[in-house]
């Protein structure tokens, strides 16, 4: 039951990832591809543990993982807040 959870989350994950990635292609905003990339991310990071056996996911390698998904979305939001410099000088 564990593996088809993973399964999901895992497919859930990529799905999400490659919607974001052809918004991507249709508009070319870097917003959506800093959120495929983390949701692809972490998608093959859920493919990673549920096929390495034996693996826990308490290790600083999967933190670091997560911790760099998460930190694509906040940029992506914080660089698309950010006020943007209209004139050129």
């Amino acid at each position: 039951m564990d593996l088809l959870l993973a399964g999901a989350g895992a497919m859930g994950s990529l799905v999400i990832g490659l919607f974001f990635l052809r918004f991507w292609r249709t508009s070319g905003d870097r917003f959506f591809l800093y959120f495929a990339l983390s949701f692809l991310i972490e998608g093959g990071h859920r493919i990673y543990v549920s096929l390495t056996p034996g693996m826990s996911e308490d290790s600083p390698f999967h933190f670091l993982l997560r911790l760099l998904s998460y930190c694509l979305i906040l940029w992506a939001i914080v660089s698309r807040n950010l006020p943007r410099n209209k004139s050129t000088r």
